[in-house]
């Protein structure tokens, strides 16, 4: 048993489907479980880790730079601060100056007074300068180059750092350090700046996961699992999603969905409805062709009778239970939405509209005036039997609408023109009837929906749109100002391209 057979019987039992709850379609499945990482849960929090790593890149660059910076000035004012000691003493201790080394790191400290240079303390070390840096013309740029420089370095070298005594006018300090000494301080910064950044990206991404799957992933995820659903049994209303009330665009998509599966589930069923109604009419049909062939017999007998009027009439009879047993076959093929290909000769238009007016009676109608204006020269390449159809449902809405009112004060008129414009032939049926409605304009071809009359089907125009459709025309509907209902039939013949004849006809017309 299906699920929508379950249903259909619990229904049957008067039991009220369960309608799916908000929270019903929340809970996440296994498959979406293990799916979190390698779908758009896992991405997004891997790509916010990567876009937070990336800022913090960005703002490493220029922080190593000014950690270098810093460093350096450190330095430079220490050893500004054993030049003021200088400058006052004139000497400096051997311990002193063993301190001071030893305080800045560096291996040799000097002062430039301008027109002479005091050496202020000096290791035995060699002094093999192997880069300068001068702090009083250090723009940006050179900072973060020079940066990386120690950092990709091996540190085994001596550098050179020049800059402006603190505690002096005019005087700068030279000192020579070891780049061993800063690589190993920038390493320690850069390792910092690394744990920091890990740490800041964990947590952001942590709640920019959660926040964003909570708004987005989540309600997206709910709306696939209510599509899978409803299409697992799209005939159960119980499968429909119930909207969360939701005031953003996926409030909107989460209405708009349930609007879609509410009309497919009643597309559906009016489809099983016709189907239904098919399986009815195809016994129906069976039954009937067996009826209207017993009748073709006894009609025949007529043609023997010596009556002239049975002899006149008989062949009409015989003709008309011809076309019946012919649309008796054509249900099945109409249920199965198809219609058989038009079988298209060369056909006298102003004689199959004869035959639609003895048919339908129209001929010498009480009330009625019906008028054939097709021009005897005037043929069409289309089958006649369908031609005749499509006429004859056009004829009869058109006397139907006509016999609604008894008011002999009404002109009751039905009138059918055709016109050959090169390949095409344009038809048009006209009557002086109330008009079709508005509401009914918008469904006037399909099937069971544009019937005005109480008791009526609504195929017959779906027939006769279907029927031109096969021959590669097309029918609608002529606005017109005056009173009544026109409608258009155009036809062309089998090498005209009726696209290509309408951009020609309207190129004609604006010239």
């Amino acid at each position: 048993m299906n699920d929508g057979e379950a249903n259909a019987r619990s229904m049957k039992s008067g039991d009220q489907p369960v309608q799916e709850t908000p929270e019903d379609t929340m809970r996440p499945t296994p498959e979406e479980k293990r799916r979190n990482w390698a779908g758009l849960s896992g991405k997004l929090l891997i790509l916010t880790i990567l876009f937070v790593m990336l800022s913090e890149v960005m703002i490493y660059v220029p922080s190593i730079a000014n950690f270098r910076n810093n460093w350096l000035n450190e330095r430079l004012t220490t050893a500004g601060v054993a030049a003021s000691v200088l400058t006052e003493t004139n000497t400096l201790a051997p311990r002193l100056q063993e301190e001071l080394l030893r305080a800045t790191g560096a291996v040799a400290i000097s002062l430039d007074e301008g027109d002479r240079r005091r050496l202020i303390a000096r290791s035995d070390a060699q002094l093999e300068i192997d880069s300068t840096a001068d702090m009083s013309v250090m723009s940006p740029p050179r900072a973060i180059g020079e940066s990386f420089e120690i950092l990709l370095g091996d540190g085994s070298g001596l550098m050179r750092v020049i800059g402006r005594s603190q505690m002096g006018s005019g005087e700068r300090v030279d000192m020579v350090l070891p780049e061993k000494l800063l690589r190993d301080d920038m390493l320690a910064f850069s390792v910092r700046i690394l744990g920091l950044s890990l740490f800041i990206s964990a947590i952001t991404a942590t709640l920019v996961y959660f926040s964003l799957r909570w708004l987005f992933l989540r309600p997206m995820q709910r709306l696939t699992r209510s599509m899978a659903r409803f299409a697992e049994a799209p005939d159960d209303a119980s499968r429909i999603i119930v909207p969360s009330g939701r005031k953003d665009e996926l409030g909107d998509a989460e209405t708009r969905l349930e609007a879609m599966q509410r009309a497919l589930k009643d597309t559906l069923n009016q489809q099983q409805h016709l189907a239904d109604l098919g399986l009815a009419v195809s016994k129906i049909n069976h039954d009937l062709r067996n009826l209207l062939a017993s009748a073709q017999l006894f009609s025949e007998r007529l043609e023997a009778s010596p009556d002239p009027t049975a002899k006149r009439i008989a062949p009409k009879i015989i003709a008309a239970l011809d076309r019946a047993i012919g649309y008796t076959q054509s249900v099945l093929a109409y249920g199965s939405t198809r219609e058989a290909p038009p079988q298209r000769r060369l056909v006298r238009l102003r004689r199959v509209v004869d035959d639609v007016g003895d048919v339908l009676g129209l001929t010498g109608h009480e009330t009625i005036n019906f008028e054939n204006l097709i021009a005897e020269e005037i043929e069409i390449d289309a089958d006649p039997d369908q031609m005749f159809r499509v006429l004859m449902n056009l004829s009869r809405n058109a006397m139907q609408a006509l016999e609604a009112k008894s008011d002999p004060a009404l002109v009751c008129r039905i009138a059918i023109e055709a016109e050959r414009e090169g390949g095409v032939v344009s038809i048009t049926v006209s009557d002086t009837g109330p008009g079709i409605p508005e509401r009914v304009k918008s469904s006037l071809f399909r099937p069971f929906q544009a019937s005005t009359k109480r008791g009526g089907t609504g195929l017959g125009l779906a027939i006769a749109s279907e029927l031109v459709r096969a021959h590669g025309g097309a029918i609608r509907l002529v606005e017109t100002n005056g009173p009544g209902t026109t409608f258009e039939i155009v036809v062309p013949d089998r090498a005209v391209d009726l696209k290509h004849w309408r951009r020609r006809a309207q190129r004609q017309r604006a010239s």
